[in-house]
């Protein structure tokens, strides 16, 4: 496939989806609805376990395979027709082992690549019944770097640090809401250190153990300034990123070439 020409500004759709527990053809049909929304998009990010909700140490749902799952089939389709990105997590067995792991797949149909999350919550039995990936994952798309993570790996900076030149990092999530603040906090912060664009996607509703979540979905620009912020209730609303305006910040005060080296440990 020819790569995709360079663009200034790209137009990010936000999916705060209230999803329903364990039950992925529901999910799917859902955010068939939430994303008619918006249309003319250049990218829809829905949250983590965006299928079935964040079920941890549960075993309710049916597993399916990267290569045969209808879940990537049904992202493929969904963004050729509305021709625009689509990425999220959702979970997925591979070799006997199962993944939290970060699709993006682009306009045209073409899975780009994908994360499988890293560091996994073990208060909710996470790290029970998943396999932590071990590699970070940056996408390439219309000129833009694309740093893909996954809820919990949002505590961690030196997992999410920008020693690969990335513009915009995505977080996606099933964050609850007893903790809303250090979700703001945090995504703020990864946005200032790295210099760079943030998006934090995530659910809202309870789940099926109870738990609630109360969206606040949140895009940050590279000074930390807030560009977008979702209230509690299931909604939809888009973004604009400007490359420009990023790039400019950078050539100004380049703190990022200032930081010390050293290697990650996985």
């Amino acid at each position: 496939m020819a790569a995709a020409s360079p663009s200034d500004v790209l137009t990010l759709a936000l999916i705060q989806a209230d999803l329903v527990w364990a039950d992925p053809e529901a999910n799917r049909h859902r955010l068939e609805q939430l994303m008619e929304q918006q249309p003319g998009v250049d990218l829809h990010v829905l949250p983590e376990t965006f299928t079935t909700g964040f079920l941890g140490d549960e075993d309710a749902a049916d597993d399916e395979s990267m290569g045969t799952g209808p879940t990537l089939e049904w992202m493929r389709a969904q963004a050729r027709g509305r021709e625009a990105a689509i990425c999220g997590s959702y979970v997925v067995v591979e070799n006997g082992r199962r993944h939290n792991r970060f699709v993006f797949v682009d306009q045209t149909g073409e899975c780009l690549g994908h994360y499988d999350k890293r560091h996994l919550f073990g208060p909710g039995g996470e790290g029970q019944r998943y396999t932590p990936g071990d590699q970070l994952t940056l996408i390439e798309w219309h000129g833009w770097r694309i740093d893909l993570q996954v809820c919990y790996d949002l505590r961690f900076p030196v997992w999410c640090r920008n020693d690969r030149d990335f513009d915009l990092q995505l977080f996606v999530a099933n964050w609850p809401s007893p903790r809303t603040s250090h979700w703001q906090a945090l995504l703020r912060a990864r946005a200032i250190e790295n210099q760079a664009y943030v998006i934090g996607v995530n659910r809202v509703g309870v789940d099926g153990k109870q738990v609630p979540y109360s969206g606040c979905s949140l895009a940050f620009g590279p000074v930390g300034e807030t560009l977008l912020e979702l209230d509690d209730s299931e909604s939809v609303a888009a973004v604009e990123l400007d490359r420009r305006a990023l790039e400019s910040y950078r050539t100004k005060l380049p703190f990022l070439g200032d930081g010390d080296s050293f290697t990650r440990r996985v």
